[in-house]
């Protein structure tokens, strides 16, 4: 059976575009998997925000990262992406960080340019390392991999700072330094989604900013629209966890107000799942034939 490396590449290489919604805990990959989706693609900033509570701005590292990426991928069979943020460090760190993602489980890991501390791609304040020091990033992580066809992604944020010309510039850089994958993150208009995707020589991944509407960001576009203006995969890095979020405002509002305020008992199966449905979805079946084969 191929790699999980070769699975993404062929599916990031394929004429139809790879939907790959953004994932962060156990539930996350289960459902997508339940669902029929190949790949997921690990949201550091969801595995920031649930797992340490804290904002996309760099205080999640290395371990905390690696060590979420190997328990899903454990848990999953889907072809997952991971966000191994600027790489934590230079471009030695770069080698080992890659080398970790890649004994995780996972079929291709992530690297961008930011500076460090870096930030949510589509927050304000941003700023980018010189494309050089980015480019030997880039050939330390090539060089890392043991499979050949584990995918390595290079993003550039250098569109909101520096323009999407050095955008590309940059991004031709790092394809020709050996990246199999290309991210351009926060453009800002459907017409620069595709000036950027016709201009560079490898697949080119966006995302779409599903539950950050508040500010300026990547119009929204259909899958077929992006197919069509030339990008390989779309992301949704925070469409479930910002429903989640929300699923647990709504439960815990009327808990507060009806529970809470009333001392009423109230049971309302439209927020949430069943005891049923998760045990389902968590594996419980395979759980009870193993329980059945091996017990005494």
């Amino acid at each position: 059976m191929p790699s999980k490396g070769k699975q993404l590449k062929d599916l990031i290489n394929a004429p139809k575009i790879l939907i790959a919604p953004g994932v962060y805990d156990g539930y996350s990959v289960r459902l997508l998997e339940k669902l029929g989706f190949k790949s997921g693609s690990i949201s550091g900033a969801g595995v920031s925000e649930s797992h340490l509570g804290w904002a996309d701005r760099g205080v999640m590292n290395y371990g905390d990262n690696v060590a979420t990426c190997r328990q899903l991928a454990a848990c999953s069979n889907l072809l997952l992406q991971g966000d191994a943020d600027t790489g934590y460090g230079n471009a030695m760190n770069v080698f080992f960080t890659v080398r970790g993602f890649e004994d995780a489980g996972l079929a291709a890991v992530m690297i961008e340019d930011q500076i460090w501390p870096k930030r949510c791609g589509h927050m304000s304040g941003k700023a980018v390392i010189p494309a050089e020091d980015m480019v030997l990033k880039v050939k330390a992580a090539v060089e890392a991999r043991r499979d050949p066809d584990f995918v390595i992604k290079a993003r550039t944020d250098a569109a909101g700072p520096l323009g999407v010309e050095e955008a590309i510039r940059r991004l031709n850089l790092y394809a020709e330094a050996g990246a199999d994958a290309l991210y351009a993150d926060a453009l800002l208009s459907a017409k620069d989604i595709e000036r950027v995707a016709r201009n560079v020589p490898k697949p080119l991944v966006v995302n779409m900013g599903l539950g950050i509407r508040s500010r300026p960001t990547t119009p929204l576009m259909s899958p077929r629209q992006l197919e069509e203006a030339g990008v390989a995969q779309v992301s949704y890095p925070r469409l479930l966890t910002t429903a989640a979020l929300k699923g647990m405002m709504n439960a815990m509002q009327v808990f507060m107000d009806e529970v809470v305020g009333k001392n009423a008992v109230v049971d309302r199966p439209d927020l949430v799942a069943s005891f049923d449905e998760i045990n389902e979805m968590m594996g419980m079946s395979f759980l009870e034939q193993l329980e059945k084969r091996f017990s005494a």
